[in-house]
C-alpha cells in the first residue's frame, strides 16, 4: 500500500508545481485599461473643449519606459493646478497669458462717471473707471462667437467661491455635442466660475473668475465675462452691489 501511496503524491506534487505559478500570475495579471468619462474627470473643461477620457497604464507598460538619467529642466507652459490632481494628478498644459492683458492703470476718456465698469468685449478689456481720466484695466475672455451681447446691467449679487447650475440650455446644448455637464457643481477650483461672482441684473450672466487663466484675452464662453482669479478677487474688493456695468 505505501509503494503506491509514495507514486501518487509524487504526481500531485509535479502538477501542482505546474499549475501553481499560472494561477498565481493570473490572479496578479493587469487588469484591462479603465475608461473615466470625461464628465467624472473634469466636467468644468466641457465649458471650453473636448476634455479626453484617462486610460490607466498597467504596470508592465510603465516598467518598460525608460528612465530618464538627469532632471530635465521646467517646461514654463506646463503646469500641474490643484485643480486636477485630486481625481487624476494629470499633467495640463497652459499657454502663458499675454502680459497686456494683466491688470494696469491707463488713461481714459469715456464719459462713464468714476466707479463704473465698462466691458469692451472686441479688444477683451475690462475697465474700472477712476477719477483724472484714469482707469484699470483688466483682460477678460467673453462670449464666443454666437454668444455675444451688449448692454447696462447693475451688479445684483456678489459671492465668494460661487456654485455653479448650467442653464438647461446649456446643458442641452453640451449634449448634443457628447458633452455632457453636471446639473450642479460646488464652489471650488474645479468651479468654472472661479474664485468670485459678480452677477449682473435679473440675467444669467456674470464676471467671474475662471482656472483657465490661459484663455483670457479670448471669445471663448457662454456669454459670461471671464477673469482671472486674482483679478476678479481685487475687482471684487473694488465694486459694490449696485455698481454700473456697460457692456459695449
Amino acid at each position: 500500500m505505501k509503494r503506491v501511496l509514495f507514486p501518487l503524491l509524487g504526481a500531485v506534487a509535479v502538477f501542482a508545481a505546474g499549475v501553481t505559478p499560472s494561477i498565481a500570475n493570473d490572479r496578479y495579471a493587469d487588469r484591462p485599461p479603465v475608461m473615466v468619462s470625461p464628465d467624472l474627470s473634469a466636467p468644468w473643461v466641457l465649458q471650453l473643449g473636448h476634455a479626453p477620457g484617462i486610460v490607466r497604464q498597467n504596470r508592465q507598460a510603465v516598467q518598460q519606459q525608460p528612465r530618464q538619467r538627469t532632471a530635465q529642466p521646467a517646461q514654463p507652459d506646463r503646469v500641474q493646478t490643484a485643480a486636477v490632481q485630486a481625481p487624476a494628478k494629470r499633467m495640463v498644459m497652459r499657454r502663458q497669458i499675454n502680459p497686456v492683458y494683466l491688470p494696469q492703470e491707463v488713461a481714459y476718456d469715456g464719459a462713464q462717471k468714476p466707479g463704473t465698469i465698462v466691458i469692451d468685449t472686441t479688444q477683451n478689456f475690462l475697465y474700472l473707471v477712476e477719477k483724472n481720466g484714469k482707469a484699470r484695466r483688466y483682460g477678460v475672455g467673453t462670449g464666443k462667437p454666437g454668444f455675444e451681447w451688449s448692454g447696462t446691467h447693475k451688479i445684483t449679487n456678489k459671492r465668494v467661491w460661487p456654485d455653479w447650475r448650467p442653464p438647461a440650455e446649456m446643458i442641452k446644448r453640451e449634449a448634443a455635442k457628447g458633452r455632457y455637464l453636471p446639473t450642479y457643481l460646488a464652489g471650488g477650483m474645479e468651479n468654472p466660475l472661479g474664485a468670485r461672482a459678480l452677477y449682473l441684473g435679473t440675467t444669467e450672466y456674470r464676471i467671474h473668475g475662471t482656472n483657465q487663466p490661459w484663455t483670457i484675452g479670448g471669445a471663448v464662453s457662454s456669454g459670461c465675462i471671464r477673469m482671472r482669479n486674482e483679478d476678479v478677487v481685487d475687482l471684487y474688493e473694488r465694486v459694490n452691489v449696485g455698481t454700473t456695468v456697460e457692456v459695449i
